[in-house]
């Protein structure tokens, strides 16, 4: 009996009479953006630009960090460090950038204290629109409701949604994410994941674990 072959997780564009869907992580050039395997972006229009329309103000050094097998909705944004103003003054405009005189003063834009890095757990799922603020963590398995916009961290397993991204309730109890966690599928090897499917998408924490197990 022929053994099933995987997904190639290698190619830019998985279903190719679908154009606007992208994988992260062949497409990727930035030394400053990691994404997992499977993980992708849909997008009706430039998918292959996400490194130029979806991640905004990313002049460094903190880095974008996308699990495996995310899912990014259409328009989702990322917003990094690079779109922070000085607050501790009479003005927040960023005078230096425009030039002449004024940019001998550019010490006063350099060096602002950052949020860190922007850190997506593994099967993220962001809804449409949804845009993620500098320095937040996104736990694995969380669900991000379209036009959200997301100022905090948000749980394993969490569900938000609002501006600001508000917790609406968890996928599963402490019990079972601490399961889940252990079980972390998304590091199985291809194979693997290819016969359990069906587990994985549709069955319960038991089946999972039975299918551990056998590995």
């Amino acid at each position: 009996m022929t053994s099933p072959v995987p997904a190639d997780p290698t190619v830019v564009h998985p279903m190719p009479d679908q154009p606007r869907v992208v994988l992260l992580k062949p497409l990727i050039t930035s030394p400053l953006i990691d994404a997992g395997e499977f993980s992708y972006y849909d997008d009706p229009d430039d998918p292959t630009a996400f490194e130029t329309r979806n991640v905004l103000y990313h002049y460094g050094p903190e880095k974008l960090i996308i699990g495996k097998y995310c899912a990014l909705g259409e328009g989702v944004r990322f917003i990094m460090n690079g779109a922070n103003h000085r607050m501790d003054g009479p003005s927040t405009f960023p005078f230096p950038i425009m030039g002449g005189s004024w940019s001998e003063h550019f010490d006063l834009i350099t060096g602002l204290t950052g949020r860190g890095d922007t850190v997506i757990g593994n099967d993220v799922w962001l809804g449409y629109g949804s845009m993620v603020m500098p320095g937040v963590r996104i736990g694995h398995g969380a669900i991000v409701a379209s036009g959200s916009v997301v100022v905090e961290d948000v749980p394993d397993y969490g569900i938000v949604g609002g501006n600001p991204a508000r917790l609406i309730r968890r996928r599963y109890g402490d019990t079972d994410v601490n399961r889940l966690l252990a079980l972390a599928w998304w590091d199985w090897p291809l194979p693997m994941v290819t016969e359990h499917m069906r587990a994985i998408m549709s069955g319960s924490l038991d089946d999972l674990e039975k299918a551990a197990e056998a590995r």
